[in-house]
């Protein structure tokens, strides 16, 4: 095994995932579990899953008798039923299924379960095949010592779906994950990364060579942002200055807050889903000025129309009255330059990453970052709610970071 394989082989959570890139060993990883677990069961049945029959047909269910065959292990494989009777004593048998259809995962019961490329399928297709499969994996065969029923992922990460969402983003307890690149697995012909360098463009390659999550969506905002390239675990010291962004939206505010350090701004806060203006400033007030840090916001310039639950005062009245410094302009800078102030901290042309964000105290802002796209008019998208805290991030950034525009003068073009 390849060490990505042989830790995974090991690891004893209740739903691990081994999440790699083309050619990490995927489908073999599955086999050795699954044989594994079979011989752990002799009277138990193994379950087996692939997202549509043919995969089940032309992949599966030949890398399984191939790798019974060479075990020693004698079978006999029902294609009608598509079950591998296990002839031998001392391994246990298994039910080959497909996704497609999660309404057919009925009739049956399995001790554990190994589930391939799962994030093929849509997210909530994905969900609900996930939620039978699991109701399955019940049964407790007589004489196994070890009685967890486990179902086991393996899969290639297909952007922030599925897999993302239970085992990246917010994983609950029994849902680890061990990522494996392409350059785990030494077994592969010397030219077959550098093929898949000529073919895939960069955040493709992302994807199916390093088996990292990331935005496969065309036109991603913030294309160069990483969690883990743009991470530092920076929190505010005490006393020290506080800089929110804010961005006013009715029952969707948001706001981050963050230090600078050397010229550097360190997102270290986030609030979000405030209701309006005179909660979120109680909140800036209550959780950092009240404790001894000065709080300047920077604030979207539409909020020097009226506020959004009093029509007798401006949201920049009220930040001013809690005694918050404000710094805002009369409009908004173009969506354009903002962006482009906000992708040039996350990473400039000189290789340098400025714009650092604690994503354990920003979770919002991560992902927003990760995630938020193009719309089809060519404007960052707003219908899955990415919008708010990033924006709220920008105001802040570009005010203190804009691009600078240079124009020629006229003397220099007659020069």
């Amino acid at each position: 095994m390849t060490e990505p394989q042989a830790r995974f082989f090991q690891m004893e959570a209740k739903y691990p995932a081994f999440v790699g890139g083309f050619g990490t060993g995927k489908t073999e990883t599955l086999a050795n579990c699954a044989i594994r677990d079979a011989m752990q069961a002799p009277q138990g049945m193994i379950g087996m899953y692939e997202p549509t029959y043919d995969l089940v047909r032309l992949i599966l269910a030949p890398r399984m008798e191939e790798k019974l065959s060479n075990y020693g292990i004698r079978y006999r494989y029902n294609k009608q039923e598509n079950i591998i009777y296990a002839s031998s004593g001392g391994c246990g048998d298994f039910v080959l299924r497909t996704l497609d259809n999660p309404a057919r995962i009925v009739g049956y019961e399995t001790y554990r379960a190994h589930v391939d490329e799962i994030d093929t399928l849509k997210e909530d297709h994905a969900e609900l095949a996930w939620q039978k499969i699991i109701a399955r994996n019940r049964q407790q065969p007589e004489g196994v010592a070890d009685k967890l029923n486990r179902v086991s992922v393996y899969t290639t990460p297909e952007g922030f779906r599925f897999v993302y969402r239970r085992w990246a983003k917010d994983p609950a307890p029994g849902y680890e994950m061990i990522q494996a690149p392409t350059s785990s697995n030494p077994f592969l012909p010397d030219d077959y990364i550098d093929s898949l360098r000529a073919s895939y463009p960069p955040q493709l390659i992302e994807a199916y060579l390093d088996g990292r999550f990331v935005n496969l969506n065309s036109g991603a905002v913030y294309p160069e942002f990483s969690r883990t390239l743009n991470h530092a675990p920076v929190k505010a010291e005490p006393g020290e200055p506080l800089h929110a962004g804010l961005d006013f939206n009715v029952l969707k505010m948001a706001s981050v807050l963050f230090v600078v350090r050397n010229d550097r701004p360190y997102a270290v806060a986030e609030l979000t889903g405030v209701r309006d203006t005179p909660e979120m400033a109680r909140l800036l007030d209550e959780r950092y000025r009240q404790k001894g840090h000065s709080v300047t916001v920077y604030p979207d310039a539409s909020g020097q129309n009226t506020s959004s639950k009093s029509a007798s005062e401006s949201d920049l009245s009220i930040l001013k009255q809690k005694g918050f410094i404000v710094r805002a302009n009369s409009t908004n800078p173009a969506v354009k330059d903002r962006v482009n102030a906000v992708n040039a901290l996350i990473l400039n042309d000189a290789g340098e990453r400025r714009l650092m964000v604690n994503t354990h105290s920003c979770p919002a802002l991560t992902e927003a970052l990760e995630q938020q796209a193009y719309d089809k008019n060519g404007e960052p998208d707003k219908s899955a709610n990415f919008d708010h805290v990033n924006d709220a991030a920008g105001y802040f950034l570009v005010k203190n970071w804009p691009i600078v525009k240079r124009t020629a003068t006229v003397s220099s073009l007659s020069a």
